[in-house]
């Protein structure tokens, strides 16, 4: 990303915050029941409990910003991680979530568990400055950034503040990177053969040429062939190519038929 993009985030960043800021003044001296902005007092504890409640009540979509900054305890990270991850799941049926972190808080178990699901977290990666963000409907918000006060935990049902969310989050996620493009294979090698088998499947090579080609047996070949589609969530090879060359996995010299045998 151009260190224009990043200016031009960090001012929409900094247009939220005033702009939560100065919603919480007006909205200050309403009842409760009229309040736009609520503050979210406690513990860590309890950001989780108000995440979970707007999670379980979304009936359209959730969209979520983690771009917080990195923890120095590492135990500390993975046990948070773990634990605002298992919150998606209690998303109702239907609900599309997707999700934009940064590279050092990118979670690859979690990608990888999407690969196959019915209802996948659709997951992208982008710099970006220091937000949390939980968007639920386009109608709630919960928000966790910095201000002049310190960071400030809040609800968000203020109509402005809630497009302005929307539309930050919708500028960064056109232009962000879908994670699964660098994790599917993370081991050299099984890259490699991924890609060469990929690329026999999308230009119909039979089973057993490609196998010979791979020097495995048909039935082991048959078996990746399986394992693959499995993590693509493919339900047919030719869709497994496909989506393959969508994430970026499949460069154009694999889409044609094997020929020789493959490097080593």
């Amino acid at each position: 990303m151009s260190d224009r993009r990043e200016d031009e985030l960090e001012q929409a960043l900094l247009e939220v915050q005033a702009l939560i800021e100065s919603s919480v003044a007006i909205h200050r001296d309403r009842s409760v029941q009229e309040q736009l902005i609520t503050t979210v007092a406690g513990d860590y504890g309890a950001a989780l409990d108000t995440a979970r409640a707007l999670i379980a009540g979304a009936t359209r979509s959730i969209e979520i910003v983690h771009a917080r900054r990195p923890s120095t305890s590492d135990r500390a990270a993975r046990q948070s991680e773990r634990a605002e991850r298992e919150l998606l799941y209690g998303a109702a049926a239907g609900v599309r979530v997707r999700l934009l972190t940064i590279p050092p808080l990118l979670d690859e178990e979690f990608v990888r568990e999407q690969f196959g699901r019915e209802r996948p977290v659709a997951v992208r990666v982008a710099r970006l400055p220091p937000l949390q963000a939980l968007i639920v409907d386009g109608s709630a918000a919960f928000v966790v950034a910095e201000s002049t006060v310190g960071r400030r935990s809040s609800v968000i049902r203020a109509p402005d503040v809630l497009r302005t969310l929307h539309t930050f989050f919708q500028n960064v996620w056109s232009d962000a990177v879908p994670a699964g493009e660098s994790i599917i294979f993370s081991d050299r090698e099984q890259a490699a053969m991924a890609q060469r088998i990929l690329g026999a499947l999308r230009a119909g090579v039979t089973d057993e040429v490609a196998a010979r080609e791979q020097t495995v047996s048909v039935r082991t070949y048959r078996r990746y062939v399986a394992e693959i589609m499995s993590l693509l969530g493919a339900s047919s090879r030719f869709q497994a190519g496909v989506r393959a060359a969508e994430l970026g996995l499949l460069p154009p010299s694999a889409a044609r038929p094997l020929t020789g045998h493959p490097e080593r």
